[in-house]
């Protein structure tokens, strides 16, 4: 089970409150995606947690983790492809994770055909990255946001609001070095191999 890097992020802030609460653990991360809350807790029993939130860390320090679209459009400009192939070599560098892609759009329009198009994007960006290498089974989830979270509050045509945005999302369960636990290897490979690691 895998879980966003916000929820990532807000489950450590709130984790001191959790023995406050009469609520299971977890119950906060539930943001409308169902398993987060098992996802969080199975990451902290497993040790995974650290090195998520370092990887993800990493991702958004070394590649461009966010593609913005023209005005109803799901079409990949010159931009968009230079960041996705920077993404793309990431992800073929790290075989044992997994990636999440979130699609927005801006205020214009109904929130049902926005919701449609940000999952019309992420699936944009998805099919880009697998033909750059990217294993599909990895990009575990593509998630629609739609209108619900623009970068700049306006009801007019906001670019910025129009894009997808990529995160790491957990690691891969059945790849032998996950299954073995060597999370730690895992990111120490990367830092090892960054000093000829190509943008």
């Amino acid at each position: 089970m895998q879980i966003s890097r916000r929820a990532l992020m807000f489950g450590l802030a709130g984790a001191p409150l959790a023995a406050c609460s009469p609520l299971p653990v977890g119950t906060h991360l539930d943001e409308g995606q169902f398993g987060n809350p098992s996802a969080h807790n199975l990451m902290v029993q497993t040790g995974q947690l650290p090195y998520v939130i370092d990887l993800a860390e990493r991702f958004e320090a070394t590649v461009p983790t966010t593609v913005t679209f023209a005005f109803d459009s799901v079409a990949l400009d010159a931009p968009a492809r230079a960041a996705l192939l920077a993404q793309a070599r990431f992800i073929r560098h790290f075989p044992e994770v997994t990636f999440r892609v979130f699609g927005h759009t801006d205020l214009v329009g109904s929130a049902a055909y926005n919701r449609r198009l940000g999952l019309r994007r992420a699936r944009a960006v998805v099919n880009f990255l697998v033909r750059n290498g990217a294993s599909r089974s990895r990009l575990e989830a593509l998630v629609s946001e739609g209108e619900t979270q623009p970068r700049v509050r306006t009801t007019d045509r906001e670019r910025l609001n129009r894009r997808t945005v990529t995160e790491v999302s957990g690691f891969w369960q059945s790849h032998p070095t996950v299954m073995n636990g060597e999370y730690a290897a895992i990111l120490h490979r990367e830092y090892v191999q960054s000093a000829s690691y190509e943008m």
